[in-house]
């Protein structure tokens, strides 16, 4: 089988509680691929400890825009550094700077907690930087999973931070994340032509092995449809047919 010769980037992207880390971690034992985990712990242990995570939650009117400019770079910064680690191969990342704008700092605008300003100038340098520095992906999979299926989630985990989150922000966000990824309105053109692989994850994945199995098919199938390469599974991948 012909390998691949560069790096390429997929992005899973959904809700809060729609499983990303849960997915990323089954994947990463069934496809050989590199996974970039959201810095989830960078932004809760900041300057003088500092969780920044926690001021956005308890007062987003003051941190939104402070809070959605650090995970835009933080986001960055996790990718090239993964990426300097891997010369060729596949990348899985969970969510992106698209999500970032398109859902979440989007949001914050329109709920007000972001000004019109503020609004301006992060959609400023945020083209600027993506442009210079965020290579484009070469597929998004979007993990739809119902509002309450997500807060249900949050209830499970108990994040601390997230105690406080309603299932009225999370149905604002699945909106976001529905009019982006499956009925595109108002994106970057570079963007409208990236393919998306659709799963729907209500269903609980996490001790179903026939569901990850198919979804990791689903996936590999993905992968090298949009490379039109193929590349070679290591033992720990044939747990499914292609």
């Amino acid at each position: 089988m012909q390998k691949m010769s560069f790096l390429q980037s997929f992005i899973i992207e959904g809700n809060i509680g729609a499983g990303k880390s849960t997915f990323l971690r089954l994947i990463e034992n069934r496809l050989p691929v590199q996974i970039v985990y959201e810095p989830v712990e960078q932004w809760r242990k900041i300057c003088a400890g500092d969780n920044l995570l926690d001021k956005f939650y308890k007062d987003t009117q003051r941190w939104a825009y402070t809070f959605q400019s650090y995970a835009f770079i933080t986001r960055v910064m996790e990718q090239q550094k993964k990426a300097a680690e891997l010369s060729e191969g596949i990348q899985v990342l969970e969510r992106s700077v698209y999500s970032d704008r398109y859902c979440f700092a989007k949001n914050c605008f329109e709920m007000g907690t972001m000004s019109p300003l503020e609004w301006g100038l992060y959609k400023e340098w945020f083209d600027w930087l993506v442009t210079n520095f965020s290579p484009r992906p070469a597929g998004f999979i979007y993990l739809r999973t119902s509002p309450e299926k997500c807060f249900e989630r949050l209830q499970k985990r108990d994040r601390s931070e997230e105690k406080i989150v309603p299932l009225s922000y999370l149905q604002k966000l699945h909106d976001k994340h529905e009019q982006w990824l499956a009925s595109p309105e108002k994106i970057a053109a570079y963007l409208k032509d990236i393919p998306v692989l659709i799963l729907d994850t209500d269903a609980e994945f996490e001790n179903n092995e026939e569901r990850m199995n198919l979804f990791s098919e689903k996936i590999a199938h993905f992968i090298q449809e949009q490379g039109n390469q193929v590349f070679d599974f290591p033992k720990k991948a044939q747990t499914f047919s292609l």
